[in-house]
């Protein structure tokens, strides 16, 4: 019992049963890391976990069928009673996992197990097995045709190879389709629909939906149109509907933005996937940006990755040279373009001289090839925008929270990669094996090179972070001429980055005060939001009193303030004065007959330095 490579296998194995109750609520919460514990087992627990992930887990497909094909009969005797019992999720899932398991063993082998259960259970299967599964599928009350919904008004949806295109009739059985499925419960018949139907004429058609519903106002009980999208949509749909998602909340519509997200991560590409994690991050709307963290969470974890590692897997290449450049050809003219400290595209001639910038195409360059490859450029200038300020946040946030790679995952996803080659080797890192840290550079060749620029070597079981100065110590002075040297620019401060630390006093106290009493711009405070500080929860009038810096899972620094932001007039009060400033377990008012324990000596240099610039910078005359 239980997988020895799995940290929780051995466990599983000396304990058996007494620790299934532990695993069960474990694997029910992380399924993409701990679903593998229950394959041993069997229950009917297990069996319904097993038959849910079935149908609304793609991920864990092959979870669920080494379940299946590990208990063989002995697992349908735990599905039965589910697939035979009241309607209902659990005996839609339990019906799922027996026409699966009978694939798998026969349906002969899984009639008879049903037979145990009865006459009347061993018919109820016999249907099922037998049944057409799409017509099983089909909800007891159909829903009604919506007056909106003429196929004649949309694309066509095209068949593959060219074969011509489904006639008004399929496409209306297409919308049934689409309005009889949930998120989570599919129509198994549109999968027979993508399968041999055209995708880029299946988006469209879902797109044109879409617009249609929005048209009519967008009727709730019509949101099949918005999910519609999940299911057919691709990365173009993705680039439609990510402004209408972030200016929904705006609208009055954060239900609707959030189905949006789920939306979002249903199509579930590469390019859908960072426009979700773009609106967990850069989006006005708080409760909107909480959930599209929750949604990457989500994604993340059914991946078996943490956020940040999914994050880094979503970086595009752009079509990129594996040397990070790429040539925009105008025919008799050729330029090459590379990416300086910011991700700004740099153009060169065939001569090596860099060109303020790429040039318009000319009488003697060819007609077609340059205007196509100029409007290539654009389109790569523009993304890559977009991209820089996102790895540059996410890099500099890395730095200060000591965030570390694995060997093989540094030079995989950042020093290779032919966009993000471009800031690392114009940072300082730290290779950490077995407590023993090494600070070294990446050069233009890709090489490693130490402070004494001699080549060395990255463990392959080392841990690499970026260097915080406070990090390098002595070292940081020789590290700063190094780049001085080789003119190295920075993509943010990190060898100048200016250093700060609590006085003696201050470390053995709970509060700041040398900042307390200071008043500060309004648009400073909230400026403070892009490195990682928290506007605090609207209170009574809608009025936000305090300001924090999370510090650890408990720890967060607090500010009070005077007079307070008002949420969706913040500029009713222009000047905020830092009333008090303290750590505590949670952020919230401050009460002077409070016992305050903890001290601000506890918070990490690194993070102790970065909150005394940020104070210092905003209180700045």
């Amino acid at each position: 019992v239980g997988d020895p490579e799995t940290p929780l296998g051995p466990a599983a194995a000396r304990h058996g049963l007494y620790a299934l109750p532990m695993l069960s609520r474990l694997a029910a919460r992380h399924p993409a890391t701990a679903g593998g514990l229950l394959l041993p087992y069997r229950s009917v627990e297990v069996a319904r976990q097993m038959a849910e992930w079935l149908v609304r887990r793609q991920s864990l497909r092959p979870t669920v069928l080494a379940w299946l094909r590990r208990h063989g009969r002995a697992a349908a005797a735990f599905l039965v009673p589910d697939a035979v019992g009241p309607a209902g999720r659990p005996r839609t899932h339990a019906e799922h996992a027996l026409r699966q398991l009978a694939a798998e063993v026969g349906a002969e082998a899984v009639r008879e197990t049903a037979a145990g259960y009865g006459a009347e259970a061993e018919e109820i299967v016999a249907d099922l097995l037998a049944g057409d599964p799409l017509e099983a599928a089909l909800p007891a009350r159909m829903p009604s045709p919506c007056t909106w919904t003429d196929p004649a008004l949309f694309p066509q949806i095209r068949l593959t190879g060219g074969r011509g295109a489904l006639p008004d009739d399929a496409a209306r059985h297409v919308t049934t389709m689409l309005q009889i499925s949930k998120p989570g419960d599919v129509y198994p018949g549109l999968a027979t629909v993508t399968e041999h139907c055209d995708a880029g004429s299946l988006a469209e058609f879902a797109w044109a939906l879409f617009e249609t519903w929005r048209f009519h106002g967008m009727p709730a009980k019509d949101s099949w149109a918005l999910h519609a999208l999940g299911l057919l949509g691709d990365d173009e749909t993705v680039r439609r509907l990510t402004p209408l998602v972030r200016a929904w909340p705006g609208e009055n519509a954060h239900h609707r933005a959030v189905e949006g997200l789920t939306v979002l991560a249903a199509i579930g590409t590469d390019t859908a996937l960072r426009h979700l994690h773009g609106i967990s991050q850069r989006v006005p709307f708080k409760a909107l940006k909480k959930r599209a963290r929750e949604k990457i969470d989500e994604v993340a974890e059914g991946l078996g990755l943490t956020t940040d590692q999914l994050a880094d897997r979503l970086v595009p290449d752009l079509g990129l040279a594996d040397d990070g450049s790429t040539v925009i050809d105008y025919g008799p003219r050729r330029f090459t373009v590379t990416f300086d400290e910011q991700l700004r595209p740099c153009v060169r001639d065939e001569t090596g001289k860099l060109r303020k910038a790429l040039p318009a195409p000319g009488v003697k360059d060819d007609p077609e090839l340059a205007p196509a490859e100029r409007k290539r450029f654009a389109a790569l200038k523009k993304e890559v925008r977009t991209i820089a300020s996102d790895q540059l946040r996410r890099l500099e946030a890395a730095m200060v929270t000591g965030r570390s790679w694995a060997a093989a995952e540094f030079r995989e996803l950042l020093v290779e990669h032919p966009l993000l080659r471009h800031l690392v080797r114009r940072l300082v890192w730290l290779g950490d094996r077995d407590g023993m840290v090494t600070a070294f550079r990446v050069a233009e060749d890709l090489t490693l090179a130490d402070v004494h620029d001699d080549a060395w070597t990255l463990p392959a079981d080392a841990t690499v972070r970026l260097a915080h100065p406070l990090r390098l110590g002595d070292e940081l002075e020789a590290w700063a001429d190094l780049f001085a040297d080789y003119e190295i620019l920075q993509p943010f401060p990190q060898l100048g980055r200016p250093v700060h630390a609590f006085t003696d006093a201050e470390a053995t106290g709970h509060r700041l005060t040398r900042f307390e009493g200071a008043t500060v711009p309004v648009g400073k405070l909230l400026g403070l939001t892009k490195r990682g500080w928290e506007r605090g929860t609207p209170e009574d009038n809608g009025v936000e009193r305090w300001f924090s810096r999370p510090i650890a899972r408990d720890r967060h620094l607090v500010i009070a303030l005077d007079d307070g932001i008002a949420v969706g007039m913040v500029d009713a009060f222009p000047d905020q004065t830092l009333e008090t400033i303290w750590i505590d377990t949670a952020p919230g008012d401050y009460w002077g007959s409070h016992t305050y324990p903890h001290r601000l000596g506890e918070i990490d240099p690194v993070i102790a330095s970065e909150i005394l610039a940020d104070l210092t910078d905003i209180t700045a005359k």
